[in-house]
């Protein structure tokens, strides 16, 4: 019987970019069984060394993760769909009460002034929100971790609503790349902290909001002495070790933790809220090994996604503080931009979640090893075994008429913006079964964006069992560009 397989974005590399695919099967062991021997590039990404399913994938049918299911047994029939939703990082939470108290009790703030009366009078005239909870609002304090694409709405949004204290976390600067989409930032904030950026757009946007900004990254040695301080975290954040150790803080102070992800055209949104819901950790045990899943630097996002899940973010932030409403605790909504689709999906605790569960083992953060837990120290490692040339190097052995093979393993419309000289073009994907055209007597140099692809390319062709000597192109073509020929654009 013909099952609907829905592929996420950062699968689609190794289904020959499907977004999704017919196939038969009586039950989601058999699909996903029949899905990896149509694609056999999938196995190594939805398979670990024990031949179980990864923990960074989780597989629903319909709206229900099959972990509530019958797992790999559940029944699929005609016109299902199966969707794999893998990490982009006190309740049973399996129902929400309509009228969800706010996070901060009864606490408010001062009495409203006439221009702030004027200001927020299209809050004041809901009744949901009204008097009562703009002064909520007033005497909330927010902590955004991340400013890029998806800080950049939650901050505008929750500074226009008239959020008392707004905290900004980041430690980057901004790029021209970044201007496409964190349109908090604008041309003359090159080169300056994005915290500093946001704190003058926001207090141009409302200068009744009290900006903090913390210049600096987010480790288990500051992220509790941080965290406390505010009673709602927006996770705005662009990598896996912080998304744990904010859900982990989160779920040890007793905070919600408003989370937002986004790669290409989809994005997710959800609430973890250990106090009456599953956490980041009970949907994703594990993350993905570090290197496998591209990041939005690496992939590329459209410049209006982050707009929509950090409202969607923001919304959510609002409805904590006022009181009311349904938050997405237990829920996790989906959006795809490119087909215009939303799916919402059911999100229950996990008993044995190491940190929220009936018996957690994980008690502090400040011992915890997040970026062992997230690969980054293997991963390191790994790298520094993947031999690497210097792009001025690879210039002049070219100079020179060495023989020397050049794979761009770059998209194809990465490849449109430049083509890179003398090269032969082969995805990651296809680098097992195409590794008869190349010569190993020849050294093989692989070529991407940053230097982090080509190393898995040359990985991916090592354990294909290829013998010839393979090299990744240090700092990708950006390096190129930088250090061999200007005219090589950035991107």
């Amino acid at each position: 019987m013909p099952v609907t397989v829905i592929i996420p974005t950062t699968l689609r590399m190794f289904t020959e970019h499907r977004s999704e695919t017919e196939l038969e099967g009586r039950t989601v062991g058999e699909v996903i069984t029949a899905l990896s021997d149509e694609y056999p590039e999938t196995k190594k990404v939805l398979y670990g060394e024990d031949g179980h399913l990864r923990e960074f994938i989780n597989v629903f049918v319909g709206a229900d993760n099959i972990r509530d299911l019958q797992g790999y047994e559940t029944p699929v029939k005609d016109g299902d769909e199966i969707m794999l939703i893998p990490a982009i990082a006190g309740g049973s939470g399996d129902t929400v009460n309509d009228e969800h108290p706010s996070v901060l009790g009864d606490r408010t703030g001062d009495k409203l002034t006439n221009d702030e009366i004027k200001r927020y009078s299209r809050h004041l005239l809901l009744k949901e929100i009204g008097v009562k909870g703009q002064r909520r609002l007033k005497a909330a304090k927010v902590l955004i971790v991340g400013m890029g694409g998806l800080g950049t709405p939650l901050a505008q949004y929750l500074a226009a609503a008239g959020v008392g204290t707004l905290g900004l976390v980041d430690f980057d600067e901004v790029e021209e790349s970044n201007l496409q989409r964190q349109v908090i930032h604008g041309s003359r904030d090159i080169g300056r902290p994005k915290v500093a950026s946001a704190k003058d757009s926001i207090k141009q946007i409302n200068p009744l909001v009290k900006v903090e900004t913390y210049n600096v990254r987010l480790t288990a040695g500051n992220a509790q002495e941080i965290i406390s301080q505010y009673d709602v975290v927006a996770d705005a954040s662009d990598n896996y070790q912080t998304r744990y150790l904010v859900n982990d803080a989160c779920v040890l102070l007793g905070k919600p933790d408003v989370f937002g992800a986004m790669y290409q055209f989809e994005g997710q949104a959800a609430v973890y809220y250990a106090n009456e819901g599953p956490c980041y950790r009970c949907m994703y045990p594990a993350p993905p090994p570090a290197g496998l899943v591209p990041s939005c630097a690496m992939g590329g996002v459209v410049g209006v996604l982050p707009g929509i899940i950090g409202t969607v973010q923001a919304n959510e932030v609002i409805k904590l503080i006022v009181g009311g409403g349904k938050p997405l605790i237990g829920r996790l909504v989906m959006f795809d931009a490119w087909r215009m689709r939303w799916r919402e999906l059911r999100l229950r605790k996990d008993p044995d979640c190491p940190i929220c569960g009936a018996h957690p083992t994980i008690t502090e953060i400040e011992d915890y090893d997040y970026e062992d837990f997230c690969g980054i120290k293997a991963q390191e490692e790994e790298d520094e075994e993947v031999e690497g040339i210097e792009p001025k190097k690879l210039k002049r052995r070219i100079d020179a008429g060495e023989k020397i093979t050049i794979v761009d393993v770059r998209e194809p419309h990465e490849r449109a913006i430049a083509k890179f000289p003398g090269a032969l073009v082969i995805p990651i994907g296809q680098l097992s079964r195409r590794q008869d055209e190349l010569d190993p007597s020849v050294d093989t140099v692989f070529v991407c964006k940053e230097g982090k692809r080509s190393i898995l390319a040359v990985r991916t062709l090592h354990e294909a069992g290829y013998k010839g000597a393979a090299y990744n192109l240090a700092g990708g073509t950006n390096a190129w560009s930088r250090e061999v020929d200007s005219t090589f654009p950035q991107y």
